[in-house]
């Protein structure tokens, strides 16, 4: 089940990254799903976030307002508490407030996982600006989209 102001977004800008989502899953209201797989029985709670190249196993939980960073592997039957940040695998959980948070999240390689981006981490401004560019790209390529009449 997909509950309202969800978000499912595949992706092709950093390689082919479609959202691919098992049976009798359920993603709660204004949980985003950015180009990961989620296995069968999984339960993304209200506001949680899975990102690029994530994979969730059968059965694991992600609780509201967690965030399952990029490349990270939960194995079956997983529990991501609250407003946690998993990543790596084997995974690993910390706190928003966790001193080691900002190097763990750079190591894990966002921007080039999720938008083919290598600046220096250190780099912000480069790094950003070119985020910014392959967003643009992307989103014009619909520039010319028809909207469909479906009622």
């Amino acid at each position: 089940m997909i509950c309202e102001n969800a978000v499912l977004r595949g992706s092709s800008v950093a390689g082919d990254q479609p959202v691919l989502v098992g049976d009798h899953v359920f993603v709660g209201p204004h949980a985003t799903l950015l180009g990961c797989e989620v296995g069968r029985c999984v339960y993304v709670a209200t506001t949680a976030t899975i990102l690029q190249c994530a994979r969730l196993g059968a059965g694991s939980v992600v609780a509201v307002g967690a965030l399952v960073h990029a490349r990270t592997v939960l194995p079956d039957e997983y529990f991501v508490p609250p407003h946690t940040v998993a990543l790596d695998a084997p995974v690993r959980l910390l706190a928003a407030g966790d001193p080691g948070l900002a190097e763990a999240v750079r190591r894990v390689g966002f921007a080039q996982v999720a938008f083919r981006v290598d600046a220096e981490w250190t780099d912000r401004i480069s790094r950003y600006e070119h985020i910014a560019e392959v967003r643009v790209a992307e989103f014009g390529t619909h520039a010319d989209d028809e909207v469909l009449d479906v009622g």
